[in-house]
């Protein structure tokens, strides 16, 4: 991008809040440190984490997003809102988005209404006009409160915290990385496979056990857990706690099931 004393856009960075596979999220203040000091535009993904700011337990993990320019949020992810549902906030007060998108087309968003025409915010927007995505959220928001939200939040922290503690004490599960978010990735080791990491073959039988404990839980119709591979990690399983309906029961199955599909490959 150009360069900021030209007074064009800044070099843009962007960072993350809620990594989609294991949910890291980035120092936001340590970056912000480094955006103000050399005047770069700071974007944070966080559409996936970003509902941790309801929860005073967790917010924590996006200490810092205050200083952002611009934050990506989606509350159809993590608070189950209806899809689609998202939000771009941004610290702009030059109208940077009617600049970037304003058509200009006379026979849209007349400037002499009767009210505070800052209030269209369709010459703000790519598409012009669309759905009115943010009734979800606030139909949502009006029915349970912020209270709610936090305690869907800490909800979800809480079961991943029982699935993780239970995955470790059950022979034959193998997390990734211990998780931050609410994202587990794990590989399930038959018995066929257990003390032999070691040998030459053992990644290749490893990553054919997902793919067939999916196919046999989709066939067998119990259950659908995604997998995949990532740089030298053969296929895992990847599975995020989020909705308010799982239950320890839940969960117990989860694992029960998994057992069950795949203990004689």
């Amino acid at each position: 991008m150009s360069d900021t004393t030209k007074g064009a856009v800044p070099f843009l960075v962007s960072c993350t809040s809620g990594t989609t596979v294991q949910g890291a999220f980035d120092p936001l203040d340590r970056i912000a440190d480094v955006c103000e000091k050399h005047k770069l535009w700071m974007h944070v993904d966080a559409a996936w984490g970003g509902s941790v700011l309801f929860s005073k337990c967790h917010r924590h993990l996006m200490k810092g997003v205050e200083r952002a320019n611009s934050v990506a949020w989606n509350p159809h992810k993590m608070l189950t809102a209806g899809l689609q549902c998202s939000v771009l906030l941004l610290q702009d007060t030059t109208n940077l988005l009617k600049k970037c998108h304003c058509a200009n087309a006379s026979y849209l968003f007349q400037q002499d209404k009767f009210y505070d025409v800052n209030l269209d915010i369709g010459d703000k927007s790519v598409q012009c006009s669309r759905k009115v995505d943010c009734l979800k959220m606030w139909l949502m928001w009006k029915a349970v409160g912020s209270s709610g939200f936090e305690e869907r939040v800490d909800k979800a922290f809480a079961n991943v915290r029982y699935l993780t503690e239970k995955m470790k004490k059950t022979e034959g599960f193998k997390i990734l990385k211990e998780p931050e978010f609410v994202n587990l990735c794990f590989w399930y080791l038959p018995p066929s496979l257990r003390g032999k990491e070691l040998a030459d073959d053992y990644d290749d039988r490893l990553a054919t056990v997902a793919p067939i404990i999916k196919e046999r839980m989709m066939k067998q119709g119990s259950m659908m857990v995604g997998y995949q591979p990532l740089g030298n990690k053969v296929n895992f399983f990847r599975v995020t706690v989020f909705s308010p309906l799982v239950s320890k029961k839940d969960m117990d199955f989860f694992l029960d099931e998994i057992e069950r599909l795949g203990k004689d490959l």
